[in-house]
C-alpha cells in the first residue's frame, strides 16, 4: 500500500500562523480551511488514495503565487501544486501538512496571435477551451488528452500528456512554446516564447512532464495548428487483439503516420458502445481505429492501402466514416472509454504503461494471463500508434484485499512494459502510482542524478515531496545546484 512522508508536527502546531499569513496573500475567500471544504481537494483523478491537505490556497495572481512560495520556503512549508484534479497517477494528492496550491483562477485566455499561430492562456483554461476559442477561424490545439473538457493546460505540461492525435502531432512537449512559472523562492521566470525555438538549455523541456516538482506554472504559449482539408476515420474489427496488435505495428512500417491510431479489445468495445452508441461492432475482439487526414486524393489512397494492411491481418469488419459528424462519433466512443468501464465496474484502476510497438501481441497474451491469475478483469484501450497502453482493472474496493490484488495486478502490467524494453509511463506521469516502481526502470545512479536536477530548482525539497522518487534525499547529500535566472549552477558532484 502506499506511504506518504509522515506529517512534521512542527507544521501542523504553526496550522493557523499559516493561514493568517496566507490570508495576508490572498484575502477574501481565497484560504480554505474548513474540514467539509478541503474534502473537494483530497484526492485527484486517482481516487483509490485520498488525503485532507491542511491548508488549500486559490491565486488568483502570479504576484500572489510568488508570495506564496517564499513564505512556504522560508517558513519549510510543503506545497502541492494542483491544476483541475484530472491526474491519474496521484500527482496532486495533498499532504496533511502541507499548502495545496490551486490555480483554478488562472482560467483565461490572454492572447490569440493567429499570424504566429499561437495562443497565450493561463494555466487553468481546459484543453478543449484553447482549441473552441480557435476552431470557427480554423484552427486548433493539438493534444487531445480523454480528459480535454475539463484537464488543465497546466496540469498537461505536468504530466506531458498526449491523446488520441499525438502520434502524428506530438505530445504536449512539442506544442509548448513558452511558460511564464514561478520557482519555490518566489522568483518568476519566462522560458521559451512565441519563435520557434529559445537559445541555451532547453528548461523549457525539463519543465514539461515535471510533475510540479520544480516550479508552478502560471502563463503558457501554445502552438496553434490549422485543421487539414480532409480527416476520415476507419473502424476496423479483428477476430484477436494480436491481430489488431499485429495490424499496427505493420500500418507503422508501411510509413503511413496516421493523424491518430487507437485499440480496444471486447470489454472496452461493449462499454463504450453501451455509453455512446457509436456503431461499434460487437462480435469481434479487437477493434482499431485509424484516422487518416490531409488533401482528400491522399486521404482517399491511404485508407485504402490501410484497408488491405487490415485485411492481410485478418480483420473481419471495415467502416469508413461517412461525413465528419461520424467521425467525432467514433472518437467520441473512445474518449468516453474510461467513464463507461465505471458502468459496468464498482471501480477501475486506470494503468498507463508504454511498450515498442512490435511487443503489443506479447504484452496483450501476457496481460490476459495475468488476469486469470489475479482473478481480476481487465479491459484495454490504447494508444496504440505509440505503444501507449492504458489497461483499465476492474475491482470492487468494497472488498477486503481487492485493492491491494489490484495494485499488485498494476505493478506485474508495469514491469511487463519495462521487461519487453518499454517504460512505466506514457503520460499520466509518475506520481505516488508508480513512485515505487521507479528502480525496475532506473538504478541508484539514475535516480540519483534526477534528483540533483530538482535540487536546482527547489533545494528545500518541499515542491510535491513524496511523489515521483521512491526515496527523496536531502540536496546536500547529493551535491547541491540551484537556478537564477533561469541558469542553472552545478558544483562538483561527488561520484558513485
Amino acid at each position: 500500500m502506499l506511504t506518504m512522508p509522515p506529517a512534521d508536527p512542527m507544521v501542523l502546531s504553526r496550522r493557523e500562523e499559516i493561514i493568517a499569513a496566507l490570508r495576508q496573500i490572498v484575502p477574501g475567500e481565497g484560504v480554505i480551511t474548513t474540514e467539509a471544504e478541503r474534502r473537494a481537494y483530497e484526492s485527484d483523478g486517482l481516487t483509490a488514495y485520498r488525503q485532507l491537505p491542511m491548508i488549500v490556497v486559490l491565486p488568483s495572481t502570479t504576484e500572489q503565487v510568488s508570495q506564496i512560495l517564499r513564505y512556504c520556503q522560508t517558513n519549510n512549508v510543503k506545497v502541492v501544486p494542483r491544476g483541475a484534479g484530472t491526474s491519474l497517477s496521484g500527482g496532486a494528492l495533498p499532504l496533511e501538512d502541507g499548502v495545496l496550491l490551486g490555480l483554478g483562477k488562472f482560467n483565461r485566455i490572454l492572447e490569440i496571435d493567429l499570424p504566429n499561430r499561437c495562443a497565450v492562456v493561463q494555466p487553468g483554461v481546459t484543453n478543449l477551451g484553447i482549441t473552441n476559442a480557435v476552431q470557427h477561424v480554423g484552427f486548433y490545439y493539438a493534444p487531445d488528452p480523454s480528459s480535454q473538457i475539463a484537464c488543465s493546460i497546466g496540469g498537461n505540461i505536468a504530466e506531458n500528456s498526449g491523446g488520441v492525435h499525438c502520434l502524428k502531432y506530438g505530445l504536449t512537449t512539442n506544442n509548448v512554446l513558452g511558460i511564464e512559472m514561478v520557482l519555490m523562492n518566489g522568483e518568476i521566470v519566462r522560458l521559451g516564447g512565441k519563435a520557434m525555438d529559445a537559445p541555451g538549455y532547453d528548461l523549457l523541456g525539463v519543465m514539461t512532464g515535471s510533475e510540479g516538482l520544480l516550479g508552478v506554472v502560471t502563463e503558457v504559449t501554445v502552438r496553434l495548428l490549422r485543421k487539414t482539408p480532409t480527416a476520415r476515420a476507419i473502424l476496423l474489427g479483428f477476430p484477436s487483439s494480436e491481430q489488431g496488435g499485429k495490424c499496427v505495428a505493420d500500418i507503422i512500417a508501411s510509413g503511413i503516420i496516421p493523424g491518430g491510431m487507437e485499440m480496444m479489445d471486447r470489454p472496452a468495445i461493449h462499454a463504450a458502445e453501451a455509453f455512446v452508441h457509436a456503431g461499434y461492432p460487437l462480435d469481434v475482439e479487437a477493434l482499431l481505429i485509424v484516422e487518416l487526414d490531409g488533401c482528400a486524393p491522399e486521404v482517399d489512397h491511404l485508407i485504402a492501402v490501410v484497408e488491405r494492411i487490415a485485411g492481410e491481418n485478418g480483420a473481419v469488419t471495415s467502416r469508413v466514416s461517412r461525413n465528419e459528424a461520424e467521425r467525432e462519433l467514433f472518437w467520441a466512443g473512445r474518449k468516453a472509454a474510461f467513464p463507461a468501464v465505471g458502468r459496468i465496474s464498482p471501480d477501475y484502476y486506470c494503468m498507463d504503461g508504454t511498450i515498442p510497438r512490435r511487443a503489443l501481441p506479447t504484452v496483450l497474451a501476457r496481460m490476459r494471463e495475468l488476469s486469470e491469475s489475479y482473478g481480476l478483469g481487465v479491459a484495454n484501450v490504447f494508444h496504440a500508434g505509440d505503444g501507449n497502453l492504458h489497461p483499465l482493472i476492474m475491482y470492487d474496493a468494497n472488498k477486503p484485499g481487492e485493492l491491494e490484488r489490484t495494485e499488485a495486478f498494476g505493478a506485474d502490467i508495469l514491469r511487463l512494459c519495462v521487461e519487453v524494453g518499454g517504460v512505466l509511463t506514457g503520460e499520466h506521469g509518475v506520481g505516488v502510482e508508480k513512485r515505487d516502481l521507479m528502480d525496475t526502470m532506473f538504478n541508484e545512479i539514475d535516480l540519483a542524478q534526477q534528483q540533483r536536477l530538482k535540487c536546482a530548482f527547489d533545494p528545500g525539497g518541499l515542491l510535491n515531496p513524496g511523489k515521483v522518487f521512491p526515496q527523496l534525499h536531502r540536496c546536500a547529500e547529493l551535491g547541491r545546484v540551484h537556478v537564477h535566472r533561469g541558469q542553472m549552477r552545478f558544483p562538483d558532484l561527488p561520484r558513485f
